[in-house]
């Protein structure tokens, strides 16, 4: 079995992988103050409590955007497991064309979601990662990457408001109820959805219009699981891609 994790700001998420299937995922919060003791001993429990041992773990991979935690969680899971667990960083093939001004500044996560969507979908390509931070990637029909943006993330932004504005109080992130708020609660809520929705197509539509011809679109991230279903663009809404792209990765690295 390969375990390939995915470390980002605020989760943490471990996905499991049998004869080249997801059966399983775990997701954790991700605490920076964490030692490699701690967290061996944490995901060691969660994963015994969902049926799997350590010992069936035969190799992994792992992608971080918190540098601090890159190596205590290698550590970590080499402690749990006795296998050198590969990260996505300097040395690990990817096969990606990075047409960025630095290559080097591209983030892991972004490299993981582009290698999965270009294994998955027809390029060009516009990758959304809705996060801590909502990121775009872009892709052209060579399957070059030629870079994207960088967003405030929806949770940071709403929470941002909230601690900025004295009469607006901290709100749960779910569906609205309705296009036009009638409460403040509401009100916030549909903004911050809708307004992210409407941001979402409004940029798929500017990127097909920049590459001059049209694109596919494709969204993954823990908050996109709320905002994509009221985006009015194609999109190509994919839960596990940052799992996809780090086992892709895993076996393109991986010792025979």
């Amino acid at each position: 079995m390969i375990l390939t994790i995915d470390i980002g700001n605020t989760n943490t998420v471990l996905g499991c992988w049998r004869e080249n299937k997801l059966i399983l995922t775990v997701r954790l919060h991700t605490n920076r103050d964490q030692t490699a003791d701690e967290y061996c001993l944490l995901i060691n429990g969660l994963l015994k409590n969902r049926g799997i041992a350590p010992g069936e773990v035969s190799g992994g991979i792992l992608s971080s955007v918190v540098p601090e935690l890159k190596k205590v969680m290698k550590d970590a899971m080499e402690l749990m497991t006795g296998r050198s667990f590969l990260c996505v960083g300097a040395g690990l093939k990817t096969g990606l064309n990075i047409r960025m001004d630095n290559p080097a500044q591209l983030g892991a996560d972004l490299v993981v979601d582009a290698v999965a969507a270009l294994a998955k979908y027809k390029p060009p390509l516009v990758i959304f990662d809705m996060g801590t931070a909502t990121t775009m990637s872009v892709i052209d029909e060579t399957g070059a990457y030629l870079g994207g943006m960088i967003i405030p993330g929806l949770r940071v932004s709403v929470d941002a408001l909230s601690a900025r504005a004295a009469q607006l109080p901290y709100i749960h992130l779910g569906p609205p109820e309705k296009f036009i708020g009638s409460n403040t609660v509401d009100c916030m809520q549909a903004g911050a959805i809708y307004g992210s929705a409407l941001m979402v197509d409004g940029l798929i539509a500017r990127t097909a219009e920049e590459l001059g011809q049209p694109v596919t679109a494709v969204a993954t991230g823990g908050l996109m699981a709320v905002v994509h279903q009221f985006c009015r663009q194609d999109l190509h809404y994919d839960e596990n891609l940052m799992l996809e792209g780090l086992y892709l990765l895993y076996k393109k690295n991986a010792k025979k």
